[in-house]
C-alpha cells in the first residue's frame, strides 16, 4: 500500500460530516477523559501480568495483519504500545485523555501523538490502516466516529476493529470489582451484528469477522493452546473474549478504465492455441496476452509462433518457461505483464475466454479486489471434471473457506484475476508462506487472505477439453494441496 497519502475528497467529506455533538455526549466525553487520565498510570496490586498478557495478545494479532511500515491510525490508543508494536513508517494516535498521550509521547517519540476526540480529531493525511482496539465500546456515537473515518481512508485502506463479546460482560465487571483489571466506563458491548450494522451504514464493507482471545490471563502452556488453538475451533469459539473485523471502505467504480494483461500458462496445447487467439476478447483500454510455454512435445512453442504471425492485431508476448509448475509459469508471465490487471487463463479453455469480461468488470466495479473462478455452481459438461476431482474441490473449498475468514466456493479454477498493485503487494509478502505452490492457487488465495483483499467468486460454466489431456495427476497433486492446507493452518489460522 502506498505510504504518505494526503489530501482528501472534499464532497466524501461533506457526505460523512455530522452536526457538532450536543451537551449529553459533551458531557460523556468529560467523563470519559477524567476517567482514562485517572487510571493512566493504572497497574493491578496482584498477578502484574494479569492486564499485561491481554495487550501483548492484542499486539500479536495486529501485527499480523499489518505488515511493517504501513501508514497507521489508531484511536483511542492509550499509552501507545499497540500502535508501537506494528511498526509503522508513520503512526498516528489520537487519544482523548492528556495523560495517556504524555506517557505516550515519553515511551514513543518517532510517533505521533495527539490529545482529541475521535469525534472530531483531524489529520492532513490518509492511512493505510485503521485500528479500534476497544475503543467502539467506549463511543458516545460510534456511527458518528465511523462516517468521519472517511476524511482519512481511500479505496486501499483497511479499517481492523475489536471489541469485547458480551459473554465476557459479567466475568469482566467481576474482575474489576476484585481489583484484576482496570475499571472501565459504561460500555456499549456491541454485538458482531450491531457493529456490521453501523459500518454498513457509515458505507463500510466488512471483509471478515472472527473471535480470539479465549484465556485472557497468562498461565503458562494453558493460554498459548487455549488462544492459538481452541480459540478457533468449535465449540471454544462461542467463549472467546474478543470479537475482530476487517473492512474497507464500501467499494466504487473505478473513474478509468484499466489496461489488461492476460497471462496464459500452456503445456501441450497446440490443438488450443488458434482458439484463444480468435476467442480473446478485448478488454479495458488495451490487452495484451503473455504465453508461458512450459516445454511441451506437441510443438505448442511453434504454434503460438505461427498464431502471432497469423493474428497481428493481437498483442502477444510469448516466453518460454525455465522453472516448473503452473506456479512458476503465472509468476514469470505476471513479471512480464504490462497491465493494471492481471489474469489468468489456462489453455484448455475450459473457462471459456469469453467469461473474463465478468471477471474484469468485477475489479473495476471495486465489487472485488481478487476475483476467483467457481466452476462448482452450474452445471457442468459430462467429462469436464471426474468425480473424485470433484469431491476434492469441494473439500479444499471448504478447508480454505474456513482458513481464510472469506467463502471460497473453489480453490482450484484457473482463473483468477487481480490487480497488478495487489498482486506486488502479494509477491512483497510471499516469504511468509514460502515459494514452494507448484500450482499458484495457494500463493494467490492465501497471499489475498494474508493482505486482506476482498475475495469475490465468479461463477462460470466449466467445459469439457477439446484438445489433449490434463496435466494435473488427482492422487499425487491432491497430497500436495492437503500439505499445503496443512502448512497455512500455522501460518494463517493458529497464530
Amino acid at each position: 500500500m502506498g505510504l504518505n497519502r494526503s489530501g482528501g475528497d472534499p464532497l466524501l467529506a461533506a457526505k460523512h460530516d455530522q452536526p457538532t455533538l450536543g451537551s449529553a455526549a459533551e458531557s460523556y466525553e468529560v467523563y470519559r477523559r477524567q476517567h482514562w487520565d485517572s487510571v493512566a498510570e493504572w497497574k493491578p496490586p496482584i498477578w502484574r501480568g494479569f492486564n499485561a498478557y491481554y495487550h501483548r495478545r492484542l499486539e500479536e494479532i495486529c501485527r499480523f495483519l499489518i505488515p511493517p511500515g504501513s501508514c497507521v491510525l489508531e484511536l483511542g490508543c492509550g499509552r501507545g504500545d499497540l500502535l508501537a508494536a506494528v511498526q509503522p513508517s508513520f503512526g498516528m494516535g489520537i487519544d482523548l485523555s492528556g495523560r495517556m498521550i504524555s506517557l505516550a509521547r515519553q515511551k514513543y517519540p518517532h510517533l505521533n501523538f495527539i490529545q482529541a476526540s475521535a469525534a472530531d480529531f483531524e489529520a492532513d493525511r490518509r492511512f493505510d490502516y485503521i485500528i479500534l482496539s476497544d475503543v467502539v465500546n467506549d463511543l458516545w456515537d460510534v456511527q458518528h466516529v465511523l462516517n468521519r473515518l472517511h476524511r482519512f481512508v481511500d479505496q486501499r485502506t483497511r479499517i481492523i476493529i475489536n471489541t469485547y463479546s458480551r459473554l465476557w460482560e459479567i466475568p469482566r465487571r467481576l474482575a474489576e470489582s476484585l481489583g484484576l483489571t482496570m475499571k472501565l466506563p459504561l460500555q456499549n458491548w456491541l454485538t458482531v451484528e450491531d457493529l456490521a450494522n453501523l459500518l454498513n451504514l457509515a458505507d463500510f464493507e466488512v471483509i471478515r469477522q472472527w473471535a480470539d482471545i479465549l484465556c485472557p490471563i497468562r498461565v503458562p502452556l494453558l493460554d498459548s493452546i487455549c488462544n492459538r488453538y481452541l480459540a478457533k475451533l468449535w465449540p471454544f469459539r462461542l467463549f472467546d473474549l474478543s470479537n475482530f473485523m476487517v473492512a474497507r471502505p464500501a467499494p466504487r467504480r473505478s473513474a478509468h478504465l484499466a489496461s489488461v494483461s492476460i497471462v496464459v500458462p500452456c503445456r501441450n496445447e497446440r490443438g488450443n492455441i488458434e482458439s484463444i487467439f480468435r476467442r480473446l476478447p478485448q478488454l479495458g483500454t488495451d490487452t495484451e496476452v503473455v504465453f508461458v510455454e512450459g516445454n511441451s512435445t506437441d510443438d505448442t512453442y511453434a504454434e503460438i509462433q505461427r498464431c502471432m504471425a497469423s493474428f497481428p492485431h493481437v498483442k502477444c508476448t510469448l516466453l518460454k518457461q525455465t522453472g516448473k509448475g503452473k506456479g512458476d509459469a503465472v509468476r514469470l508471465g505476471f513479471a512480464n505483464c504490462s497491465g493494471d490487471i492481471l489474469m489468468i487463463l489456462d489453455a484448455d479453455l475450459t473457462v471459456a475466454a469469453e467469461d473474463l469480461p465478468r471477471f474484469y468488470e468485477a475489479l473495476v466495479s471495486g465489487k472485488a479486489e481478487f476475483a476467483n473462478g467457481v466452476r462448482l455452481v452450474y452445471p457442468m459438461e459430462k467429462k469436464a471434471m471426474r468425480f473424485f476431482n470433484l469431491a476434492g474441490n469441494k473439500f479444499f473449498s471448504l478447508a480454505f473457506s474456513w482458513l481464510l475468514g472469506q467463502n471460497i466456493k473453489d480453490t482450484l479454477c484457473g482463473t483468477k484475476v487481480l490487480s497488478r498493485s495487489h498482486y506486488e503487494q502479494i509477491a512483497a509478502n510471499r516469504s511468509y508462506f514460502g515459494d514452494f505452490d507448484p500450482f499458484g492457487d495457494f500463493d494467490l488465495l492465501f497471499g489475498a487472505a494474508k493482505c486482506n483483499l476482498k475475495i469475490v467468486d465468479i461463477p462460470i460454466r466449466y467445459h469439457e477439453r477439446v484438445y489433449g489431456d490434463t496435466n494435473i495427476q488427482r492422487w499425487r497433486d491432491g497430497r500436495i494441496l492437503l500439505k499445503m492446507v496443512l502448512f497455512a493452518l500455522g501460518r494463517f489460522k493458529f497464530v
